[in-house]
C-alpha cells in the first residue's frame, strides 16, 4: 500500500508546478504524499530500533517521526502562519497521547486480553507532560493579565521558558538513556511476535531515513502553501486544520510504529513512541520553534497559546496520567482515549477561526 501511495509524491510536485491555483488538489495530493513517506521513515527508525532496545528505539521513532512535524512547522513559520504552528504543536501533543496511544492500546487489546509495560517509565513521562502543560498555562495567563502593562514581557518569558524546557528535555534524555535506562529498556523475556520479519541493514535504514526526510521537507513546503486557501474552500478553520489535519499527517510515522509494536506485544516500545513523542514535542519541538522563529518568518513566536488549546492539552494529560499509570492496558482503555480525542475533534470542528485568548 505504501509503495502505491508514493505515486502522490510526483503528483503533488507536478500540481504545484503546473496547477498552483488548484489549492485543494495540491493540498490533498501533498497530504497523501506525506503519509507513505512518514510510513517509510517510521519503518526505517523501527529497523534501527531493533538494534538499540525499547527505550532508545522509542526515542528514535519519536525523534524521526517528529521530524515531519518540525519540518511542517518551520515551513508554516516561514509563511507567517503562527496560528497553524501553535495548533499543530497542540495537535501533535494531544494526538500522540490520545489518538496514537489509544489506537495502539485498542489494536493490542484486540489481540491480547491484557498487556503490560513499565509503569514507572510511563509515570515519569506523564509527569513531564504535566510540566509542559504548566509551561503553556503560565504564558497564556501572563498574556491575559500582565502583557498589556509590560511590552515585550511575553516574548521574553516565552524565550526563557523555552530554554528551561530544552534543559529539562536534555536532562530527561540523560535520565532515560544513562542513569535510569533500565526503566525504559522493556522486558527482554516478554513474548513478542513478528521477530521473523526480514531486517534491513543499518546502511539501508539510514539511506531510507535520509531520502524520506528530504522528500518530506519538500512536500511539506508545498502543503503549507495550500493550507489556508484549502481550509477556506472546505469551510474549515485554520485551528481545526492545524490541530487535527496537520498534526495527524505529521504523526503518521508514530501511528504506524506504535500500533505495529502494540500488535507484537511490545507495549514498552509502543508507549515510549506515543508518550515519548508528546514529551519531545512539548519539551523540544515547541521551544526550538520559538528559537527558530527569531531567524525565519515575519516575527518571533511566543508560547501564549489560546485558552482552548491549553485546556485541550490539560485534559489530554490528565486522562493520560490516569490510563497509563498502572502498567497495564487493554482495548477499553484505548477506546476511552480515542473517545476523548473524538470529543475534542468535534469541539474544534464547530469552533470558528478566532478563539478568545
Amino acid at each position: 500500500m505504501l509503495k502505491w501511495m508514493l505515486l502522490f509524491v510526483p503528483v503533488a510536485i507536478a500540481l504545484e508546478w503546473f496547477a498552483p491555483g488548484q489549492h485543494l488538489l495540491v493540498f490533498l495530493a501533498a497530504a497523501l504524499a506525506i503519509l507513505p513517506l512518514a510510513g517509510w521513515l517510521g519503518r526505517a527508525t523501527e529497523q534501527l530500533a531493533e538494534r538499540s532496545g525499547e527505550g532508545v528505539g522509542g526515542l528514535l521513532n519519536a525523534t524521526f517521526g517528529n521530524a515531519t512535524e518540525l519540518i511542517i512547522a518551520i515551513s508554516a513559520l516561514r509563511a507567517g502562519l503562527h496560528d497553524v504552528v501553535m495548533a499543530s504543536i497542540v495537535g501533535s501533543i494531544v494526538g500522540n497521547i490520545l489518538l496514537v496511544m489509544g489506537a495502539a492500546m485498542l489494536a493490542g487489546g484486540l489481540r491480547y486480553s491484557e498487556q503490560h509495560y513499565n509503569a514507572s517509565a510511563a509515570r515519569s513521562e506523564a509527569t513531564l507532560l504535566t510540566l509542559a502543560t504548566i509551561a503553556l498555562i503560565l504564558p497564556a495567563a501572563y498574556n491575559a493579565v500582565v502583557a498589556s502593562r509590560a511590552p515585550g514581557g511575553l516574548q521574553s518569558l516565552s524565550l526563557y521558558i523555552s530554554l528551561v524546557l530544552l534543559v529539562v528535555y536534555g536532562l530527561f534524555l540523560f535520565y532515560s538513556l544513562v542513569t535510569h535506562k533500565t526503566l525504559f529498556a522493556g522486558d527482554p523475556n516478554r513474548v513478542q511476535e513478528g521477530q521473523g520479519e526480514a531486517s534491513w541493514s543499518t546502511g539501508r535504514a539510514l539511506l531510507v531515513l535520509a531520502v524520506a526526510t528530504v522528500l518530506i521537507a519538500w512536500i511539506s513546503e508545498i502543503m503549507v502553501g495550500a493550507i489556508e486557501p484549502s481550509a477556506h474552500q472546505l469551510g474549515l478553520s485554520n485551528l481545526f486544520v492545524g490541530v487535527f489535519v496537520v498534526a495527524i499527517l505529521g504523526n503518521a510515522a508514530e501511528h504506524a510504529s506504535a500500533i505495529s509494536a502494540a500488535m507484537k506485544n511490545r507495549m514498552d516500545l509502543s508507549l515510549s513512541i506515543a508518550i515519548g513523542s508528546s514529551v519531545q514535542v512539548a519539551l523540544f519541538v515547541a521551544p526550538v520553534l520559538v528559537l527558530v522563529s527569531y531567524l525565519v518568518g515575519t516575527e518571533p513566536m511566543d508560547l501564549a497559546f489560546s485558552a482552548g488549546l491549553v485546556l485541550s492539552v490539560l485534559l489530554a494529560v490528565l486522562i493520560t496520567g490516569q490510563v497509563a499509570g498502572d502498567g497495564r492496558s487493554d482495548w477499553l482503555k484505548g477506546v476511552q482515549l480515542l473517545a476523548v480525542y473524538l470529543i475534542l475533534g468535534l469541539a474544534f470542528f464547530l469552533t470558528p477561526d478566532v478563539l478568545p485568548s
